[in-house]
């Protein structure tokens, strides 16, 4: 005999409720009181905080561990800048999408974070709205730059000049970071620290990217690291 209750029972049992999972996301400044205020807008919507750090190097050790969906990070920080941060995040783990969070509205620095893995730029100076809108859109695959500079960085996405910009010009990755550490005023000893090498190769760095850029003292290389955006 036909039961509709049985039917009806049956159905419900077999469609169990599919519970999504927040957005994970890993935020990343050396200003406290920002990553309070953007933990406090990006609770109140879907994403979760899985960590709040506030220099480069914390940033790579809270990603390669916590495999979020998104970082959110800062151009200038302690230790190691963002852009670095994010290529070696990505070098790691390319699944993980990243999103720079900038005061700088320069198409310069819009540029290096698209070559340097970023999909997403945002002003400081925007409001929550533009903010939550455009980490959706990269969560969603797309790409979101300020208005105001996507045509520059379309522009630099042409076959003739997809060349990858590095800070500190044709340094590599180490020499980056002994130049950043350089220009914070750190030692050779604490940088050794920092990188797990020793001073004097840290020293070795210092005379070849010195040779590198044609400059010839540490305030020089500070002068040099911050026109650049490396430090703040």
């Amino acid at each position: 005999m036909f039961n509709s209750e049985s039917v009806q029972e049956r159905r419900y049992i077999s469609e169990p409720e599919i519970k999504v999972r927040p957005w994970r996301l890993i935020l990343a400044d050396d200003h406290k009181i920002l990553l309070e205020g953007l933990r406090r807008i990006l609770c109140a919507s879907e994403f979760e905080i899985v960590a709040e750090v506030e220099d480069g190097r914390s940033l790579v050790n809270a990603a390669v561990e916590l495999k979020p969906d998104l970082v959110v990070t800062d151009l200038t920080m302690p230790l190691l800048n963002g852009l670095d941060a994010a290529r070696q995040i990505l070098r790691r783990d390319p699944v993980i999408k990243i999103m720079i969070l900038s005061m700088h509205q320069n198409a310069t620095y819009a540029i290096d974070a698209w070559h340097a893995g970023a999909r997403g730029y945002v002003l400081k100076s925007a409001d929550s709205g533009t903010l939550i809108g455009a980490i959706r859109r990269v969560l969603d695959g797309q790409l979101y730059f300020e208005p105001g500079l996507t045509e520059a960085v379309l522009n630099s996405m042409r076959p003739r000049q997809n060349r990858e910009r590095n800070w500190g010009g044709d340094l590599t990755q180490r020499q980056r970071e002994v130049l950043q550490m350089l220009a914070e005023g750190k030692a050779p000893k604490e940088i050794a620290g920092v990188l797990g090498i020793s001073a004097r190769t840290v020293e070795f760095h210092k005379y070849r990217i010195m040779e590198a850029l044609g400059l010839r003292s540490v305030p020089e290389l500070a002068v040099y690291a911050a026109k650049n955006g490396m430090v703040g």
